[in-house]
């Protein structure tokens, strides 16, 4: 049977009078003293709790260190629980590396920073700056952060997070967007050993992310609005490359700005069917499976395209003039969202020059346009989704009205 207890070694006093804390494991008649990188004069020790005294005269960071301690404690039952469950007939040797090994890592901002850096050297920047944001506001809500463990991370602390994001103003679907990165955190922490599976605060009985889902309002342009955006070619010169960038959206099956941005004649390629921009979507191209999208280069594509190589500067290989600098990696990424915001201000100066006042228009709303223009045309909602690029049919429903109002209209005569 074996004994554990976390405790005061009084037969190594240090020059300064302190005493390491340590975890005393007795087996088979054996011990052995685990430093626990702690260490306290014995007027700060409580014996009887085997924890700091609770007086901030004695220790003013008894309370971290305190909570260490807990961390450290469960770490052991749960090492304990894991060696009973596979019948494991431990040595004190084998329990000191295993619970080492494990108790010094699980630090949720240094794990943040550790994933961030990997995403970022391998290119996927996009997806590092959503790790980014998602710390960045976990900081702003929890001031110990750089401390915060990942055993300390319960459904406990995500129904706070969540209910202090709610007091802010943020709405069910930004709530989902932090919560759905901080999930995906922690289930690769726990493939890593970094965090436990005992406190995980999701999946059955945790909290339910798809519970935070709000049907947004549909952004897309009503058909006079588009034709009025189609035959209007502005004398401004930047309006005029904003009206085309966005009509080239549209045209090019509602491609989003990213992208449109980071397309380049290898991307034009010669099929049977004639001239295609070939691309995968950058938010998943190096997804498993990820399906190219095909796009006929049609006379009114090719136009616009000729009209960017006639009116404007492109760099190197790009087809269209976002990016404006040899930029790559994280530089390139911030100079094209930098671009995407200049380019939704412009688009909300062109709406306001034609009288487009039922929504603001943004780039994203050709992608939006693009696919109720194709529902209106009763294109099934399965091409509609192989176009858009999307995996599931539930990412394209987010797009669309669920039936036209014209449909709803004749099954009302039914009745």
């Amino acid at each position: 049977m074996a004994k554990t207890n976390i405790m005061l070694y009084k037969s190594n006093q240090r020059k300064d009078g302190r005493f390491p804390v340590c975890l005393r494991v007795t087996k088979n008649g054996k011990r052995k003293y685990i430093d626990l990188a702690l260490s306290a004069k014995e007027e700060e020790w409580n014996e009887e709790m085997s924890r700091f005294k609770k007086d901030k005269r004695v220790n003013k960071n008894y309370e971290k260190y305190n909570a260490l301690l807990n961390h450290l404690e469960a770490r052991k039952e749960e090492l304990l629980r894991e060696f009973a469950e596979n019948k494991v007939d431990w040595t004190l040797n084998q329990f000191e590396e295993q619970f080492l090994g494990v108790s010094k890592r699980g630090k949720v901002y240094d794990y943040f920073q550790k994933h961030i850096k990997v995403l970022k050297e391998t290119n996927h920047i996009g997806n590092a700056k959503a790790y980014e944001r998602t710390l960045h506001v976990l900081g702003k809500y929890d001031k110990k952060i750089k401390e915060r463990l990942f055993a300390e991370v319960d459904l406990k602390y995500v129904k706070a997070f969540n209910v202090a994001l709610e007091k802010d103003g943020c709405c069910g679907n930004t709530r989902k967007y932090y919560l759905k990165t901080l999930r995906a955190l922690i289930n690769k922490a726990i493939k890593d050993k970094e965090a436990s599976p005992t406190t995980y605060p999701f999946g059955t009985g945790g909290f339910e992310i798809s519970s935070l889902d709000e049907e947004t309002r549909k952004r897309y342009l009503l058909g006079d609005d588009l034709l009025l955006l189609k035959n209007s070619p502005q004398q401004d010169k930047t309006l005029e490359y904003t009206r085309r960038l966005f009509l080239f959206s549209y045209y090019c099956f509602g491609i989003s700005f990213i992208d449109m941005a980071m397309l380049t004649k290898r991307n034009i390629e010669q099929l049977e069917e004639g001239e295609h921009i070939i691309y995968k979507r950058q938010k998943i191209k190096n997804q498993r499976k990820t399906k190219t999208i095909k796009i006929p280069i049609t006379e009114t594509i090719r136009e616009i395209l000729d009209w960017f190589k006639n009116n404007t500067f492109l760099v190197g290989d790009y087809l269209v003039p976002v990016v404006t600098r040899d930029y790559s990696g994280e530089q390139l990424y911030n100079h094209i969202r930098s671009r995407y915001v200049r380019n939704n201000k412009n688009l909300k100066k062109l709406a306001q020059k034609l009288g487009i006042e039922r929504l603001t228009l943004t780039s994203y709303v050709s992608r939006h346009t693009m696919a109720m223009t194709l529902q209106k045309q009763s294109v099934p909602r399965e091409v509609i989704s192989q176009v858009l690029g999307h995996t599931n049919l539930e990412t394209t429903n987010v797009y669309l009205d669920s039936f036209e109002t014209s449909v709803v209209d004749k099954i009302a005569e039914l009745l």
